[in-house]
């Protein structure tokens, strides 16, 4: 059987191309996600950055750690507090101690995201004098980097500072260095200390005050951003495992679907081999020869192809942002093995799929059923293609009933339309011949034969229709259900947002600063508003024993909160909030009115707090509301303005203008400021679908040129009898073109099928979660992917077509199949 795989690999290369390409392709995109994804479980240890130069640093209290029955759980708090009084005494007696500080700076002409520190810190990077002096007075800063030079005199919401130093730009921040005096009165919160001391000695005098000390690499946990890495890697990881699985599910989709119809298109040969003696045995094993050694060289080609491939994507998903600066492919060989054995298992799997019947079916019904495809819905395949319906139904189902929230992650709308798109395919030959007789209803009515050459062509080619309906149908599938379900969550998110601002207007301060005291008593201040300051800060809960959850937080005072917002209560009232309440939402284990829970707050403070009211779960950004009691350490970050009765809101507007720019305030309406929060405008979460989906599509794309040359090459016989009939060589074009638009059609709207049970689903969860939201169906999207796959299937189809009828007819009927 090998010898006889071999020559008919060599003499059938036309037929092998298409499977070859395709699962070559394959293997290359599964071998450069994983790349990517093994590439981005480890980062590169960092060295400290601000405190390179430090002995030891002493950071207050910033993790809350719980024990419980299944060991110690660890969440980072949202209000680090500071070194204690007792720790700073003892560390005195060691050394000098030099306080930390670190606080938002906005200076007129300067860069975005500066950062203040007090001077004597700027030893510790170290930073050097590069022209200029130190500090001396309030009014005098050094700043890093060449955008101000020594005598500028530079506005700031700080108020006004001369420039009287510059050091050297360090990469990692852009620097604005106060004397110590000022900037302990911009910044009297001190986070963190730098001792000039034995790290032994250092840890011996802070023993059990709960303050961490640095030393060696350990002090860039003292950087602004020490999980700036983790982070990233966990985003990048989120991003490629999206995109692995996508890319696995369409890619091993394709070629199985590809691989099949390779083997199908052969029906004549095996009723020829069986007619010739061949046991249905051989021919089997005659296909998994073909199959194993296709497999092999195709998977190696693919692997090969990825390694290539894997550093461009590495190099533009830096460029765009999606990456940090050092991620590059690392030297990893597992994403290889599994790429080429899940190529090569897949490539066989096909095979013996498709010659199964083939071998089980005797000569003369082999023959027979060359040309016309009866019976293309086999057993096997009705109740595989059942058994994932029912699967997606079900567990669609289950989630509606126990867990619609689960519904809106993005690990399950990115996998529900997998499940149905393979199940729609294994079933596609059973809906294929009423929805070509729905496409080419109206055609087939028109003058002329074309019409219904057009429908009978697609109904007699079941399988051939399906087999090039198939990459349609992914692509279309995803390009309705990814952006679909987001934009349908974005809306409903958005919704959220319009019902609760009820506010005229918000105020928010500038680059993440909070307003102080004398910011909010101008606002206050201002004739005929009523001001409702908020804060953001965290709460943290024990469920079940052993799971520490952090829920986000605000605090605001209750009368305030009630007069500017609208809160999405499911029991309760939000005016019952105080020192001694909580306003959680029904996502918690403990959600009854009036039942007392254990908290810790921001700082890592416990309390036991009575459940004042409660909020429905919504898209799970409802988070709880808390009193600024309750929210120690946390800094006003928004300021929600209603009207009082009877005053004017373009006076009311003025007044806040003129009472916030003093900070740096900006001041919006609600509608602004809603059109502001909707979550529409995350780039990054746009540029990372946008990657996931364009890596699918783009192979997708092949796949359909592919398949389409594949089943227009091997109509050579069809050709020649529409040639021999009268046709003229534009005519047979036409309708080859016209078979293509009908095929991409029904590929369409069994794409659309999908997405529009996706996002029924979605929208059923966000119903159920009491945030119901029209669903949101990306026409622009869909429709640009259907049209692609027309563009391409019509060219993919008449090319070759082309071609062949460059020939004589006579000459194109005698063609040895």
């Amino acid at each position: 059987m090998l010898s006889v795989a071999l020559r008919t690999l060599r003499s059938r290369w036309t037929v092998f191309a298409g499977a070859f390409t395709a699962l070559a392709l394959g293997v290359a995109l599964l071998t450069v996600m994983g790349l990517a994804l093994a590439s981005s479980l480890d980062a590169p240890d960092r060295a400290p950055e601000r405190f390179a130069a430090a002995p030891v640093v002493v950071k207050g209290p910033d993790t809350l750690r719980v024990d419980t029955p299944a060991g110690r759980r660890v969440q980072r708090l949202a209000h680090p507090r500071p070194v204690p009084p007792a720790a700073v005494a003892a560390l005195e007696r060691l050394g000098p101690v030099v306080h930390d500080r670190s606080f938002a700076v906005r200076a007129r002409g300067g860069p975005g995201g500066l950062v203040g520190h007090p001077w004597s810190t700027a030893a510790f990077a170290p930073y050097t004098l590069e022209a200029g002096r130190a500090p001396r007075a309030a009014g005098e800063v050094v700043v890093s980097g060449d955008w101000a030079q020594p005598g500028r005199l530079v506005r700031t919401d700080r108020g006004t500072v001369r420039v009287v130093g510059t050091v050297a730009d360090r990469g990692f921040e852009d620097a604005v260095f106060f004397t110590d005096e000022r900037a302990a009165e911009l910044q009297p919160f001190s986070g963190q200390l730098v001792v000039r001391a034995d790290a032994a000695a250092v840890r011996d005098a802070v023993r059990g005050t709960g303050v961490r000390v640095l030393a060696g690499d350990g002090r860039r946990y003292a950087d602004a951003d020490p999980d700036r890495d983790r982070e990233a890697l966990a985003a990048m990881n989120a991003m490629f495992g999206t995109a692995g699985g996508i890319s696995a599910f369409v890619s091993v989709f394709v070629v199985a679907s590809t691989f099949a119809f390779a083997v199908a298109q052969r029906r004549r040969e095996f009723g020829l081999l069986r007619t010739a003696g061949a046991t249905p045995g051989q021919i089997r094993r005659m296909v998994l020869a073909e199959a194993l050694l296709l497999g092999a060289v195709a998977s190696a080609a693919g692997c090969a192809l990825g390694a290539y491939g894997a550093p461009i994507l590495a190099e533009r998903v830096v460029d765009a942002g999606l990456a940090p600066a050092w991620f590059a492919i690392g030297d990893h060989t597992w994403p290889y093995h599994l790429a080429f054995w899940t190529g090569l298992l897949v490539a066989l799997c096909g095979a013996v799929a498709a010659s199964w019947r083939a071998g089980r079916t005797g000569p003369a019904q082999a023959l027979r059923e060359a040309s016309v495809d009866s019976g293309a819905m086999t057993w096997g395949r009705r109740l595989s293609g059942a058994g994932l319906l029912l699967t997606a139904a079900v567990t669609l189902g289950l989630a509606l009933a126990s867990d619609p929230g689960d519904l809106l992650h993005r690990k399950t709308y990115v996998s529900r339309p997998m499940l149905l798109v393979a199940s729609v395919a294994l079933l596609a030959p059973v809906v294929v011949g009423p929805l070509v007789r729905l496409v080419a209803w109206l055609p087939s009515r028109l003058p002329g034969a074309g019409g219904t050459l057009v429908r009978e062509n697609a109904v007699a080619g079941v399988r051939r229709t399906a087999a090039v309906a198939a990459p349609v149908l992914v692509t279309v599938a995803l390009a309705g259900s990814l952006p679909g379900a987001t934009a349908t969550l974005n809306e409903a998110k958005a919704a959220e947002t319009r019902q609760r601002t009820t506010a005229a207007f918000v105020v928010t301060p500038p680059g993440g600063a909070g307003f102080d005291a004398e910011a909010l008593r101008r606002l206050r201040a201002v004739p005929g508003a009523v001001v409702s300051p908020t804060s953001s800060s965290a709460v943290y809960v024990l469920e079940d024993g052993v799971a520490l959850v952090r829920s986000e937080a605000r605090a605001a005072e209750p009368k305030a909160l009630a007069a500017t917002a609208r809160l999405p209560l499911a029991a309760g009232k939000a005016a019952d909030l105080d020192d001694g309440s909580i306003i959680v939402n029904e996502e918690w284990a403990r959600h009854t009115v009036g039942e007392r829970v254990s908290v810790w707050l921001g700082d890592g403070t416990r309390r036991t707090l009575r459940i004042a009211a409660v909020m429905t779960t919504g898209t799970g950004d409802n988070g709880v509301y808390v009193t600024p009691a309750n929210a120690p350490g946390a800094h006003v970050d928004r300021v929600d303005v209603a009207l009082a009765d009877g005053a004017d809101a373009g006076a009311v507007a003025a007044g806040l203008r003129e009472a916030a720019g003093a900070a740096g305030g900006r001041v919006v309406t609600r509608d602004e400021w809603v059109r502001a929060a909707y979550p529409e405008t995350d780039r990054r979460t746009r540029l990372g679908l946008a990657l996931v989906l364009g890596i699918a599509l783009l192979y997708t794309a092949i796949s359909l040129v592919n398949t389409m040359v594949m089943a227009t090459s091997d109509r050579v016989r069809d050709l020649a009898a529409l040639r021999l009939a009268g046709a003229t060589r534009g005519q047979v074009l036409r309708l080859v073109g016209a078979e293509a638009l009908a095929v991409v059609a029904v590929g369409a709207l069994l794409g659309l099928l999908v997405t529009g049970v996706n996002l029924a689903g979605m929208a059923g969860a966000l119903d159920l979660l009491s945030a119901p939201a029209a669903v949101v169906v990306p026409w622009a999207a869909v429709g640009g992917a259907a049209a692609v796959c027309a563009v391409l299937a019509v060219a993919a189809s008449t090319a070759p077509a082309a071609l062949l009828l460059r020939r004589r007819a006579v000459e194109l009927a005698g063609v040895r199949e």
